[in-house]
């Protein structure tokens, strides 16, 4: 199934060698405000991050966050996947990307083909997303890509409202 390749990246399985990689992007600024601190502040806590992503997420379900890179360089520039949490009815859509290599299309290029993969490959007919309600550049990834707004929810995990968003899959 993975790598899978679009016309500019090729997401991938993250491994060990992505430690660097994760370390910088679980800590930069747009990742702190908009989705948390995963407590990632060395080579050793990015290994630990990537092993819950790769024993918990793939191991379990096949799917979870995975590396996208640019096809020209092999550079990782950011994550895109799937993610299976207990408090939501469906799967939801996950991405971040560094912020050198923000408003490129990367984002949106790398969603679009997770979405032709849950499709496809995994059969599923509904996604999700959620968003911090000021993250208006996700939410307009989001929206290109399909979803429409549902609702506001309080997340449990963080005790902040965020924005829901979803987008049915039909065949």
């Amino acid at each position: 199934m993975l790598p899978v390749e679009t016309t500019r990246l090729r997401l991938r399985e993250l491994t060990h060698e992505d430690a660097s990689f994760i370390l910088e992007l679980v800590n930069d600024p747009a990742w702190l405000r908009f989705i948390g601190d995963r407590h990632v502040h060395s080579l050793e806590d990015a290994r630990g991050y990537i092993d819950k992503i790769r024993d918990g997420s793939y191991a379990k379900y096949g799917f979870g966050l995975w590396a996208v890179d640019l096809l020209a360089t092999g550079e990782a520039v950011g994550l895109c996947g799937l993610i299976r949490r207990e408090a939501l009815e469906h799967v939801d859509l996950g991405f971040a990307l560094l912020e050198r290599h923000r408003g490129h299309g990367h984002a949106r290029e790398a969603a679009a083909a997770v979405l032709a993969l849950a499709r496809e490959r995994f059969g599923f007919a509904k996604l999700l997303a959620i968003t911090d309600p000021d993250n208006t550049a996700s939410q307009q990834v989001l929206e290109g890509l399909g979803f429409r707004f549902d609702r506001r929810i309080d997340w449990a995990e963080t005790n902040e409202v965020l924005a829901l968003y979803a987008v049915e899959l039909s065949a």
